[in-house]
């Protein structure tokens, strides 16, 4: 080409090429990680307790979506890691993961979408459990005001919220709203497949929640009645004894042993005993 031609050299119009995938830089190609299969996978993990397990399988997802450019499922492995944390009891990972996860929700301008209502009751069912209740009541609120505007949110996702931001409230002394939610979660989660196990939980929850409010004393014929309610809805023959119900049944063991019942605790803490050795 001779050195006055106008013709531009492909150099001069063209991107510099990923030598990965072959697109232009910035602009290279979303490979998006299987969500669904490593929901799955994640439900095995957790039916043998095998919390190791869990996190190499979401800490390599989460790197993979990293490297795909998937952000919508880098933020759903930043919420699973975040309930993982949760449940291991590591505070300091799990703040990460949230800081990650609403710089991701910011990005993709996602911040009032049902993926942003999910993210912020995670995180706040998280902070609950850390004791950072007043951080814990502001994503909760606003997880419900995104929940409540949409009439197709899943009723499952309605309960999960109800009962958690009902914690979060009776932790801080507002017993009134906290029992307002637990009915709310009650009603909703009756109209679930498998809600019974999400109801038992909402009966013992309530049942602190007259203690704290009440003291054992003034609040025992309650309390007892709640306990009896929670009893009959884990032994409902139409739920699947699977790794869930056996995490359910050993975390509400220690709740009905706290209020006299240890022969309900044992029998909970032994059908989660079978379900596991089975796994």
């Amino acid at each position: 080409m001779g050195k006055n031609s106008s013709i531009l050299p492909p150099e001069d119009y063209l991107e510099p090429q990923c030598v990965l995938c072959g697109a232009p830089y910035g602009a290279e190609e979303i490979k998006s990680i299987p969500q669904q299969r490593i929901a799955e996978k994640l439900d095995e993990y957790m039916s043998r307790r095998d919390y190791a397990g869990v996190e190499r399988h979401l800490r390599y997802w989460l790197e993979e979506a990293r490297l795909g450019r998937d952000q919508r499922g880098e933020l759903m492995v930043l919420g699973e890691l975040v309930g993982h944390y949760r449940k291991t009891h590591e505070r300091d990972k799990a703040i990460v993961c949230e800081q990650d996860a609403l710089r991701l929700l910011h990005e993709l301008d996602y911040e009032d979408s049902m993926s942003a209502g999910t993210t912020y009751v995670n995180i706040a069912t998280a902070r609950n459990s850390f004791g950072d209740n007043d951080r814990a009541l502001e994503l909760f609120q606003k997880a419900k005001a995104i929940y409540e505007a949409s009439p197709g949110t899943d009723p499952k996702l309605l309960g999960g919220l109800y009962n958690n931001m009902a914690l979060t409230c009776a932790a801080l002394g507002d017993y009134a709203q906290a029992m307002d939610l637990y009915d709310k979660a009650m009603e909703v989660m009756g109209k679930v497949p498998s809600g019974q196990l999400e109801q038992a939980v909402t009966c013992l929850n309530r049942a602190n929640a007259i203690e704290a409010r009440d003291g054992m004393e003034q609040g025992e014929t309650a309390i007892f009645a709640l306990l009896d309610q929670a009893e009959a809805l884990f032994d409902d023959e139409s739920l699947v004894r699977d790794g869930y119900y056996a995490y359910v049944c050993e975390t509400c063991a220690p709740t009905f042993a706290y209020y006299g019942y240890f022969v309900t605790a044992e029998d909970l803490k032994e059908r989660a005993r079978i379900i596991y050795e089975r796994a």
